[in-house]
């Protein structure tokens, strides 16, 4: 499907399981990243700005940048985004499992209990106010198990499930430049688009060092490895790096229990 069809697509399979599932309203985490942008935008588009509920969630390393990008993002939709802090019950997890870690909590533990910190705001909002909460994943991390089940894997239905982070970039461009050729409001900022994509759990951290691979030469493997259904040994034929290869077939088959996790979502034709 060229990006118009897919968008549509997308748009009209969040409209009908929100409607199917009996909500009218959803609440999104609004991190000022590429993810959670588009997913916002497609809310909107899908079911009127009025009816999604956006909500900022600084954590401890979150960058002022982020918390701006996020906030006019919603501007630009119309979307309403309370800010709710996580660092003060991050950090009241943090000391009550001090003595349970043996230390002071640090790494992966740390950045993944900060997610979850953030499932739980979100899914007070949607308790507290009926709406349901979507995910912001991608296909791509899905497929490399980058994510934090029972926290960024957590929602009812994930807009951009079957979207490979590239196609995520490319749909995101595309709705721009539909907004200028309609004449309406550009609804993602250019430093969505521009600035590398980060979780903003540990200092400095960027998503493609933590992956080890950058999003082009990943969803290019991920496509012929999992879509196409090439073996190990093809995809290297083709030009790719056998480390990279074999890292990204061995993530693949090593997380798959997360991905049985992960929420529904409309699988894209390709």
């Amino acid at each position: 499907m060229d990006a118009a069809s897919t968008y549509r697509f997308c748009v009209d399979a969040l409209r009908d399981f929100v409607a199917g599932a009996g909500f009218e309203d959803v609440v999104i985490g609004l991190s000022g990243g590429i993810d959670s942008s588009l997913v916002a935008v497609m809310a909107a588009d899908a079911l009127g700005a009025r009816h999604v509920h956006g909500v900022m969630l600084p954590g401890p390393y979150s960058s002022q940048g982020s918390l701006d990008d996020a906030r006019l993002l919603a501007a630009n939709l119309g979307v309403e985004a309370p800010v709710v802090p996580i660092t003060e019950p991050y950090d009241a997890f943090a000391r009550a499992l001090s003595d349970a870690t043996g230390e002071a909590l640090s790494g992966l533990a740390a950045e993944n209990t900060q997610a979850r910190c953030r499932m739980v705001c979100i899914m007070a909002l949607s308790n507290a106010h009926g709406w349901m909460m979507l995910n912001t994943g991608n296909k791509s991390e899905a497929a490399m198990g980058y994510s934090t089940l029972y926290g960024d894997t957590a929602g009812a239905f994930a807009p951009i499930g079957g979207l490979y982070k590239t196609e995520v970039f490319a749909l995101a461009r595309w709705r721009n430049e539909q907004a200028v050729r309609e004449g309406g409001v550009v609804p993602i900022p250019e430093n969505v688009l521009v600035k590398p994509p980060s979780a903003e759990l540990a200092p400095g951290q960027e998503d493609e060092a933590s992956l080890g691979i950058d999003y082009k030469a990943l969803d290019a493997i991920l496509l012929r490895l999992v879509e196409a259904g090439e073996p190990v040994d093809e995809v290297v034929a083709s030009g790719y790096p056998r480390s990279q290869v074999d890292m990204v077939a061995r993530r693949y088959a090593a997380y798959a229990f997360k991905r049985a996790m992960e929420p529904p979502f409309a699988e894209v034709a390709r």
